[in-house]
């Protein structure tokens, strides 16, 4: 079992960066691939962006390839998704997800998720 905390959303002006980070509970985390994902109102969660379990690999969305950087740190449990010239369209509540396998960027992979935290690009 698994548990996840988000945190670093908020208000940023278009072109702005932010950084959020999800921490995880247990002794386990660097057996864990971990996902960003993100839903937008009235749209369907999409994949943002996942990294394996030692960083070693990372695959992104073609909507934030360039601009948005997952990482992590497993010495302190922590995954980061640095997110860089930020637009209007990345406004959504932002989830990261983990798995123990590095499955496909569907949702369905991920048994375990975080709460969300709000990301909102202002023009």
């Amino acid at each position: 079992q698994v548990q996840l905390v988000e945190s670093g959303g908020g208000l940023v002006q278009a072109g702005g960066s932010l950084r959020l980070s999800c921490t995880a509970s247990g002794r386990t985390f660097s057996t864990y691939t971990m996902g960003w994902f993100r839903q937008a109102p009235g749209k369907e969660r999409e994949f943002v962006a996942k990294i394996s379990g030692f960083g070693s690999s990372t695959y992104y969305a073609e909507s934030v390839k360039g601009r948005f950087t997952i990482s992590r740190d497993n010495t302190k449990n922590t995954v980061y998704l640095q997110m860089n010239g930020l637009k209007l369209e990345d406004t959504a509540a932002y989830s990261c997800a983990a798995s123990s396998v590095w499955v496909t960027s569907d949702p369905a992979g991920y048994p375990y998720w975080g709460q969300g935290t709000q990301v909102t690009v202002s023009s």
